[in-house]
This record gives structure tokens, sequence and C-alpha cells, in this order.
């Protein structure tokens, strides 16, 4: 009997000990089909890092060019500004020049009109006074 209850018992243990190793085994089946999960959540995550920083540095050399020639633009635009308050001053003192000249020459065009009536009243008032000693001579 004693051998008998003590079979018994080995099977039972025999099967518990069966159940234990199947469940183990499931336990490591499970664990390695885990670990190929993380390895490939591993993987696609440095996969978005690597193109998370391959975007953030597109990002930036894209945002420095456009920095370079906004700084470029501005350069032209002052150097153009410049030159245009160049010609803008010289074309005053031209305009300053011209209108000195002009006021020379008017000036000057008054005076020989001034002189040139003068010129006129002193022959008209000779003319008169030969026509009045011709009248008186005759």
């Amino acid at each position: 009997r004693k051998l008998e209850t003590t079979s018994a018992q080995n099977i039972e243990f025999l099967q518990v000990i069966a159940k234990r190793e199947e469940s183990i085994h499931q336990c490591q089946l499970r664990l390695e089909e885990k670990t190929r999960e993380c390895s490939s959540l591993a993987r696609q995550l440095e996969m978005a890092i690597e193109d998370a920083k391959r975007q953030v540095e597109q990002t930036r050399e894209r945002a420095t060019s456009r920095e370079r020639a906004a700084q470029s633009k501005m350069l032209d635009l002052e150097t153009q500004l410049s030159r245009n308050k160049t010609e803008l001053n010289q074309l005053r003192r031209s305009k300053d020049e011209a209108e000195r000249r002009y006021e020379s020459r008017l000036q000057d065009l008054r005076d020989r009109l001034e002189q040139s009536e003068s010129t006129n009243r002193s022959m008209q008032n000779y003319v008169q006074f030969l026509k009045s000693s011709y009248d008186n001579v005759f």
C-alpha cells in the first residue's frame, strides 16, 4: 500500500513537474518573444531618433541658409540704399548748382535787359534831340 501510495504520489509529482516544466517552457517562449519585440522596438526607436536628428539637422541647415540669404539681401539693400542716398545727394547738388546758374543767368539777362532799355531810352532821347535840332535848324 505504501508503495502504491508512493507510486501514486510520484505520478502526481511527475505530472506537477511536467506541468511546471511546460509552464516554464511557455514562459521562456514568451520571454524570447518579448525579448525579440523589445529588440525590434529598440531598433525602431534608434531609427526614429536618427531620423529626428537628421530632420533637426536639415531644419537647422535650412534655417542657416535662410538666415544667410536674408543677411545677404539685407547687405544688398543697405548697399543699394547707400548708392541711392549718394545719388540723391548728387542730384540735389546738381539741382542746386543748376538753380544757381539759372539765377545767375536770369540776373545777367535782367541786367542786360535793363542796360538795353537804358540804351534804348538814351537813343530815343538822342533821336528826339536830333529831331528837335533839325526842326530848329530848318
